[in-house]
């Protein structure tokens, strides 16, 4: 069954509003620092921080792509962004969706690319769990 993890920007967060294009331009992000570590550890980190290619789909043009594993250990992550109505003004979300077919790597690389979209947004993170981490000013 599939599951899904929630970034929720919230008044204090450092954006109030994202498009597929922020989050991707955010992984991009995430892919160079980790090719910049393993540069000076020289190791290969990238690969294995990183181990999808970002594809998109017609139906999903500017709500969500998926993250397409390049290794055998993982297989996909979905990623969507959408809107929800806060206190003063709407706010963006993140959806980070497992599907059917995600294996256990899978999770463990979505929770680590949530807790950095999370803190890279000051956000509030609602893990796959239930359980809710802040990375905003409270």
């Amino acid at each position: 069954m599939a599951s899904s993890a929630y970034i929720n920007l919230v008044p204090k967060s450092s954006k109030k509003t994202l498009t597929i294009e922020d989050v991707k331009e955010l992984l991009t992000y995430y892919k160079e620092i980790t090719e910049k570590t393993g540069k000076q550890l020289g190791w290969e980190y990238s690969q294995a921080a990183f181990p999808y290619e970002i594809k998109e789909t017609p139906e999903g043009q500017g709500q969500w792509f998926y993250l397409k594993a390049k290794e055998d250990r993982y297989k996909m992550i979905l990623i969507g962004v959408g809107t929800q109505d806060g206190e003063d003004e709407p706010l963006s979300y993140i959806q980070v969706t497992l599907h059917d077919q995600s294996t256990h790597g899978d999770k463990g690389k979505a929770n680590e690319l949530c807790k950095f979209l999370a803190k890279k947004l000051e956000a509030e993170l609602k893990l796959f769990t239930g359980s809710i981490m802040y990375y905003y000013k409270r």
